[in-house]
């Protein structure tokens, strides 16, 4: 008997598990669900916390101390990837979204939450310059909360 190659053992693997996946997704069987990402054109063009807001069909959000920023910081020595951790303490909450005040995308994340999850997130995004960054919370209800935190952009590690 001659060795089998490991590797073309994984690949036959690989190939066989996506024609199986592909066929599924083809007879309708495998379709996205609730985790799938919905997009918002008019929230992601809009140009102010406010417009954001009204995309998604809110009034002007209430401020709130009820947020953990987390790991996030206050100085970024490196705009183009700067952690950002939101974890909502409002009961009922439904989402959250990332609002960057001075980018010239100002919505640059917007998370759901099904029932019984922990409403909390930590991603990375880019802050063009020193910023305003807000935690928009929806809750259940429909009624929108905001915090707010100053990200500080150095150039160089120097200050900003």
């Amino acid at each position: 008997m001659q060795p089998v190659n490991e590797g073309r053992r994984e690949a036959l693997k690989l190939c066989g598990t996506a024609a199986i996946l592909g066929a599924l997704a083809g007879a309708r069987l495998l379709t996205p669900r609730e985790a799938a990402a919905q997009w918002n054109k008019d929230a992601f063009s809009a140009t102010s916390l406010d417009e954001v807001v009204k995309a998604y069909g809110g009034d002007r959000p209430t401020e709130t101390t009820d947020i953990s920023w987390g790991s996030t910081p206050e100085i970024a020595e490196n705009g183009a990837v700067v952690p950002v951790s939101v974890t909502s303490r409002i009961p009922n909450t439904e989402s959250i979204a990332i609002v960057i005040e001075k980018n010239p995308n100002k919505l640059a994340a917007h998370f759901q939450f099904p029932d019984g999850t922990e409403p909390a997130v930590s991603t990375r995004v880019k802050v063009s310059e020193s910023s305003n960054v807000h935690a928009l919370i929806r809750t259940k209800d429909g009624k929108y909360f905001v915090a707010t935190r100053e990200i500080k952009v150095t150039l160089g590690g120097c200050g900003g």
